[in-house]
């Protein structure tokens, strides 16, 4: 009897013993001096960063939206194709009065009122396209425009 007591003593301080030496570890922070920003940093040192998308206006571009301004009495002398306080003012001052956001600028819909928008003229399908202009309304085929009004359930 008792062999069997100590058997299930030996097992049960095993069985306690067991799980903590089985355990996986857990990350700490470390506890020397050195501080976790200082950890990243070192990190950040060894990768560059690749600077992503447009990061100025080019002079030429800066020429057209001011020459643009002048034309529309938003600034006055000439284009110098810098992107200073005085073209910033006007472009925030144009956008403000047409109800755009001011605070990023140029607003896609500022340059595209001061026509300035994208050039299409050079698009694969620009010249020579044999598109048809659709047929004014009094033209449409009966049938067909019967079709059009009984699918969408329009009555006339």
């Amino acid at each position: 009897m008792f062999s069997s007591h100590a058997s299930l003593a030996l097992l049960i301080s095993a069985a306690l013993l067991a799980p903590p030496a089985f355990a996986t570890n857990v990350h700490r922070a470390p506890t020397s001096g050195r501080s976790s920003s200082a950890h990243k940093s070192s990190h950040s040192k060894r990768r560059s960063r690749r600077v992503r998308g447009q990061q100025a206006i080019q002079p030429e571009r800066v020429t057209q939206i001011q020459q643009a301004l002048i034309r529309e009495h938003y600034m006055t002398g000439d284009a110098s194709g810098k992107w200073d306080a005085a073209t910033i003012a006007a472009m925030q001052k144009y956008q403000s009065d047409n109800g755009w956001q001011t605070k990023l600028t140029p607003d896609s819909r500022a340059l595209k009122k001061l026509g300035l928008g994208p050039d299409y003229s050079n698009a694969i399908n620009a010249t020579g396209s044999n598109f048809n202009a659709p047929l004014p309304a009094a033209d449409t085929p009966p049938t067909q425009a019967a079709g059009f009004t009984a699918a969408s359930g329009v009555h006339q």
